[in-house]
């Protein structure tokens, strides 16, 4: 595995976070090597503050029920304001009730608003394997980049057995419960290509102790 600390996205999205919150992100993802995934409203002061970091927002935060055209809006702010990537919660609610074709335009239209990596987010404890496997492969064949576990506001987070199964159609972001770097190597073994977690640094921590890698 090269470049585990690269891979790892150290997250706050927490609804009372604060700037110095994002500041300790910051600072963390620096002297880690780490990416970093901030809230919106901090991109713009994020990217002057850490401008070595690759920094990722999320739109459609944390349900994915807003309206497309607001999604739309979000993410050309975000991408305008400095953002790397972005993470997409599209609306599961419709797809869920089997309107697949607006989902699948969703992601389609969002993809193509910005010129940066988005990954789609798609609360994989919420659904059974079958229904997981149609979203994915509906993201997948559009130019949605990474396929993401969960957001982490919902019951449950990342499991080995949805990130094999999401890494059959797409680069994957395992998101949600992430806590330790001997979890995030069996997600990393299952498939994943990234981790998102607030305990990004703890992992990395953990991983050079363990391993003894920069």
């Amino acid at each position: 595995m090269d470049d585990i600390p690269g891979r790892i996205e150290h997250t706050v999205l927490g609804p009372l976070t604060a700037w110095e919150d994002v500041t300790e992100v910051l600072d963390a993802a620096v002297h880690h090597g780490m990416r970093a995934c901030v809230p919106p409203c901090y991109v713009d002061e994020a990217t002057d503050y850490a401008s070595g970091v690759a920094i990722a927002t999320v739109i459609g935060f944390p349900h994915g029920q807003h309206s497309l055209e607001t999604k739309c809006t979000e993410a050309n702010q975000v991408w305008k304001a400095g953002a790397a990537e972005i993470d997409l919660v599209p609306n599961l609610g419709r797809a869920a009730a089997g309107e697949i074709e607006p989902f699948e335009a969703e992601l389609e239209e969002i993809a193509a608003t910005v010129p940066v990596p988005v990954k789609a987010i798609l609360e994989a404890p919420l659904f059974d394997d079958d229904q997981l496997r149609e979203l994915a492969a509906v993201a997948a064949s559009t130019d949605i980049d990474f396929l993401k576990t969960a957001t982490g506001f919902t019951e449950g987070g990342a499991t080995v057995s949805d990130v094999e199964l999401l890494s059959e159609y797409d680069d994957v972001k395992a998101s949600g419960g992430i806590g330790s770097w001997a979890f995030a190597k069996e997600l990393f073994d299952a498939g994943a290509d990234r981790i998102g977690a607030s305990s990004g640094d703890v992992i990395v921590d953990q991983y050079r102790e363990q391993t003894g890698r920069e």
